[in-house]
């Protein structure tokens, strides 16, 4: 069994409607759903503010590049367009970490890195996925760590930058 750990944002039209595509889009794969927060951007490019999520989902038949896939279509299906790094888009879909018999897996590949070399930088991806497993676990510089102490090594100014919404995914 294949399970992923995706990293959802929208800061472009209808945001939830967008995060509320993947989950849909993921169907019985998805085993597990964050709260919704509204997240400042990131990356230095002024923009809107981001709805953001972490989904939780497996599926026997996909591996990474196989995901990979299945997150560019959901992105396409969203019109997401590729204009500018760490610009506004519609729909953002990352691969947080992939893991297959309960081992992660590891891509230095230019079309596919895994774990997601910044995820470990990003309380906007660590906060939701705490808030579905508190016990996760990532490896960064080869070291598995926890989320909850990559979390609280971040300036406290990013955590607040991640503040949870009454909105809702189903």
């Amino acid at each position: 069994m294949t399970q992923v750990v995706l990293s959802i944002g929208s800061n472009l039209g209808d945001r939830l409607a967008r995060l509320q595509s993947v989950v849909d889009g993921l169907g019985g794969s998805v085993s597990a759903v964050s709260p919704v927060y509204e997240t400042d951007p990131w990356g230095g490019v002024e923009q809107a503010a981001f709805l953001n999520a972490v989904v939780l989902a497996a599926d026997p038949a996909l591996d990474g590049r196989g995901w990979l896939r299945r997150a560019q279509e959901l992105e396409q299906a969203a019109e997401r367009v590729r204009d500018e790094r760490w610009g506004p888009r519609t729909l953002d879909v990352d691969i947080v970490m992939c893991s297959s018999g309960g081992r992660e897996v590891t891509s230095t590949d230019e079309e596919l890195t895994l774990p997601h070399p910044l995820a470990h930088e990003r309380a906007f991806v660590l906060v939701p996925w705490l808030a579905v497993d508190p016990a996760a676990t990532l490896t960064v510089a080869g070291e598995r760590r926890s989320v909850e102490a990559l979390l609280a090594g971040l300036d406290p100014a990013d955590r607040d930058g991640v503040r949870l919404t009454d909105a809702a995914l189903s």
